[in-house]
């Protein structure tokens, strides 16, 4: 079964974007493997602000991979490129987990992860920890309905400072 992986770039005080949903203190490591990690997906999930967040930067779905936007006030018409979710995402996440495909990339959102995951929809939460504090912005899990227990699976440091940090949900 695919595993839904809630991967993203967090700052030290737990942010996944500035306030103003800007990712530009995200430093690249020469030593993570892009296209390896890239190669593990075949889907993306994400919220509406960050789908806005694309398609302001030009590119509302990422190459060889299904996009999948869940939002209430998106209408299908209007971005053909793209699944968009409007309700049902227990449903729509239970037959794709049960698809034969690569694992599922919980792309942005967390908002989206704290809904998903509430649920129980979300396999892992795999963090790299960039060296900075941000003071404010969208936070990893904002204000989660209940406590979801991690366990840790796999851990990595890089020379440039960066954590990598993987877990899974009990």
């Amino acid at each position: 079964m695919r595993r839904v992986r809630y991967a993203v770039a967090v700052s030290l005080d737990g942010y996944i974007a500035g306030p103003k949903g800007e990712a530009d203190w995200i430093t690249m490591d020469p030593e993570i493997d892009f296209t390896a990690m890239f190669s593990q997906f075949d889907t993306i999930l994400v919220g509406r602000r960050t789908f806005d967040g694309m398609v302001a930067a030009g590119r509302a779905s990422m190459p060889g991979m299904k996009t999948i936007v869940f939002s209430r006030t998106l209408r299908q018409e209007d971005h053909p490129e793209v699944a968009i979710v409007t309700d049902s995402q227990r449903e729509t996440l239970a037959a794709l987990k049960a698809s034969p495909g690569k694992d599922i990339w919980l792309f942005g959102g967390g908002s989206l992860f704290g809904s998903l995951a509430g649920d129980g929809l979300v396999d892992t939460v795999e963090v790299s920890i960039i060296p900075i504090l941000l003071g404010a912005g969208v936070p990893l899990a904002p204000n989660p309905v209940n406590r979801i227990k991690l366990s840790l699976t796999a851990q990595k440091v890089y020379r440039t400072g960066i954590v990598s940090l993987e877990y899974a949900i009990a």
